[in-house]
């Protein structure tokens, strides 16, 4: 084969890779347009009634009757649509609407309704059973004084709440009774759960400090708390900018609990770095320990080295006068062992005084030793104490 068609043959394959390179970001694009497109998209909703009631479950809906129904812009829609991936929780508020994007809620609460959002074909999990449960009682519970959308708001973030305290004890438990296995042995198996674990304590505490983020915004805005009263607005009741003090009591009591799951999950990792930390160190302790062991075998092999120099020295075959003498070999043996020990002993010696570890540098052999004595003990000389 030639050097062209060879040439020929890898600038077809390139066109050919490129070309299915192509065709996989437009069928990327495609899908993600198909997922944008807003007026035909159905979205499958529960609806409760103003007495607590189920008046539709998982019925099919359309974007544009939703908007035109409850007075919203089909942007806000995209909030509570869970096709379109929304990292962070937010608590909106409309003119006669509140939109809760928080977890695993995706809700609407009006002042006489509950919208409850799900993506059309997909299935109820039991944490949102559930929530729809206690919600129900809850909005069925009219002698806690709070208005509706109050108590829908109240189940939301009660549901929200439990499902981080729930994950909370699932991960505490996994980490802690790792953490215990690593006290008794440090083994390649343990040491890849502590990282897995570890990126999952990551992701949920990043999830609740978004959480608790979500809620502080809000109480940080004065008009959003007066809007969020959405049965006085219906009864066309005025309320002053800073009288929201129900509303605030609720969102702060939450918000506590929620700081509290993200202070917990803090001391969970950073007990891991701990652990960490100390693993690493008794790594490499032993791993000194065995530098340190193999620095003595070459140190012991140095020093036989040494006396099997003079062990070579008089087998050499040649004539040193020394053969016939009575007491040579004793000699030329007890000097030779003498040599391979001496040499051994100090190269030890050395190797000791260079992993001697000190926390201060006064040890060294330029500085003088402070005198231990208290001061009123020590001989006060004309310089000073001594």
């Amino acid at each position: 084969m030639s050097w062209t068609s060879r040439q020929t043959r890898t600038v077809d394959f390139d066109e050919f890779d490129g070309i299915k390179e192509e065709a996989a970001r437009a069928a990327i694009l495609e899908k993600v347009m198909k997922g944008r497109q807003p007026t035909d998209l159905m979205l499958r909703c529960t609806v409760l009634d103003e007495e607590g009631n189920v008046k539709t479950t998982s019925g099919p809906f359309k974007k544009s009757e939703l908007c035109t129904e409850h007075g919203l812009n089909p942007r806000d829609l995209r909030k509570v649509d869970s096709r379109v991936p929304n990292l962070v929780p937010t608590i909106l508020v409309r003119k006669e609407a509140i939109l809760v994007n928080i977890l695993h809620i995706r809700a609407l609460v009006k002042a006489d309704t509950v919208i409850l959002f799900d993506t059309f074909g997909s299935a109820d999990s039991r944490l949102h059973s559930a929530f729809l449960y206690h919600l129900e009682h809850n909005l069925k519970t009219k002698g806690s004084g709070l208005p509706y959308e109050f108590r829908a708001l109240e189940s939301v973030l009660l549901s929200v709440l439990s499902a981080l305290e729930a994950e909370m004890v699932f991960i505490r438990n996994l980490v802690g009774g790792l953490l215990a296995e690593l006290e008794d042995n440090i083994d390649h198996d343990r040491f890849k759960r502590l990282l897995h674990y570890s990126r999952r304590l990551a992701s949920f505490q990043n999830r609740a400090k978004l959480v608790e983020e979500a809620l502080e915004e809000v109480l940080g805005q004065d008009d959003d708390l007066t809007a969020m009263y959405l049965t006085d607005k219906k009864n066309d009741i005025l309320r002053e900018l800073d009288d929201h003090e129900d509303l605030e009591v609720l969102l702060e009591s939450f918000s506590k609990q929620v700081e509290e799951i993200v202070n917990e999950a803090e001391n969970i990792e950073t007990n891991v770095q701990s652990t960490q930390e100390i693993v690493e160190l008794i790594l490499d302790s032993n791993r000194n320990a065995l530098l340190a062991l193999d620095l003595k075998i070459s140190i012991y092999t140095m020093g036989i080295g040494s006396g099997g120099l003079v062990a070579g020295l008089f087998g050499m075959n040649l004539l040193n006068h020394a053969e016939t003498h009575a007491y040579a070999f004793y000699g030329v043996a007890a000097f030779a062992t003498a040599l391979a020990g001496g040499v051994a002993a100090s190269a030890l010696r050395r190797l000791a005084k260079i992993r001697k570890v000190g926390l201060s540098n006064n040890s060294g052999p330029g500085r003088q030793r402070k005198p231990w004595l208290p001061l009123p003990l020590r001989r006060r000389s004309p310089e000073g104490w001594s």
